[in-house]
C-alpha cells in the first residue's frame, strides 16, 4: 500500500514557514506559537532553502537577545544541501530519502522548487497508526504565511512550566 500512497496524501499542506531574511528570534516565535517541531525556510522567490528544527533553534537562541535580533535565519541554513521530494513521489521513496539523509522532516516542493508542504516522521507514525486523514487535496498555493494567523503564544502553564 505504501508504494502507491503519494507524499501529497501524507504531508502537511500548510506548514508555517519563515523567510530566510527573518531573525532567529522570529524563527523561534514561529516555532513556539505554531507548535511545529520543524519550520521550512523559504527564499524570496518562494523556493525552499531548508528546514530548521526546534532543537537547532533552541541552541542558536542561547545567545543574548540583542545578538539574536541581528542574526538571520539564512545564517543557519546557508551552505546546507537541501533535500526535497515532490508531492507525487511515493511515501516509500520519501521514507528512504529521510532514512539515508538522517532527516526527521522533508520539504515537499513543486517542480520549480517552491514549497508546497512538509512531511515528517510524525506524519508516518500517524499514518501507520491509522490517525492520518488523506481527504484533503494537495494545495496549489504557497505554504502558510509566516505571521498572519499564528495562534497566540502558549502560556507558561501550557508549556509545562510551573509558575508559583
Amino acid at each position: 500500500m505504501g508504494e502507491r500512497l503519494s507524499v501529497g496524501a501524507l504531508m502537511d499542506r500548510t506548514p508555517y514557514s519563515i523567510s530566510e531574511d527573518e531573525t532567529l528570534l522570529m524563527a523561534w516565535e514561529v516555532c513556539e506559537r505554531s507548535r511545529q517541531c520543524h519550520v521550512p525556510v523559504v527564499r524570496q522567490d518562494g523556493c525552499c532553502a531548508g528546514v530548521l528544527d526546534r532543537a537547532e533553534l533552541a541552541v542558536a537562541c542561547g545567545d543574548p537577545a540583542v545578538t539574536l535580533s541581528c542574526k538571520r535565519v539564512r545564517d543557519l541554513v546557508h551552505g546546507r544541501r537541501t533535500v526535497t521530494v515532490h508531492a507525487e513521489d511515493s511515501v516509500v521513496r520519501a521514507a528512504a530519502v529521510m532514512t539515508e539523509e538522517c532527516l526527521d522532516a522533508l520539504p515537499v516542493t513543486d517542480p520549480h522548487g517552491k514549497l508546497v508542504g512538509l512531511v515528517t516522521a510524525r506524519d508516518y507514525v500517524a499514518w501507520a497508526a491509522g490517525l492520518h486523514s488523506r481527504a484533503m487535496p494537495v494545495s496549489q498555493g504557497p505554504a502558510r504565511a509566516t505571521l498572519p494567523g499564528l495562534p497566540p503564544r502558549r502560556s507558561a502553564r501550557e508549556r509545562g512550566i510551573v509558575v508559583p
